[in-house]
């Protein structure tokens, strides 16, 4: 099964590199676009009997730092 991680910032942390993507959005002329935040997306291939549990303890030991970021999964 393909599963994809999905890591960003926790919008308590600072991120200057979305902060410098929305203001060159901004000097594109561009309106209407908020918050940026910029992360990062991991693609696992996994058998398909891999439990949850475990894509989990994946993410959050191995592929984030839960201090500063938050994750997400999709299958």
């Amino acid at each position: 099964m393909k599963v994809l991680v999905t890591v960003l910032p926790k919008p308590s942390v600072l991120d200057p590199q979305g902060a410098a993507a929305a203001e060159a959005i901004r000097h594109l002329g561009l309106t209407g676009v908020g918050r940026v935040r910029i992360g990062k997306v991991i693609e696992l291939e996994l058998p398909d009997s891999t439990p949850d549990s475990e894509i989990h303890r994946i993410a959050k030991d191995l592929l984030s730092n839960p201090v500063i970021e938050d994750y997400s999964i999709s299958k």
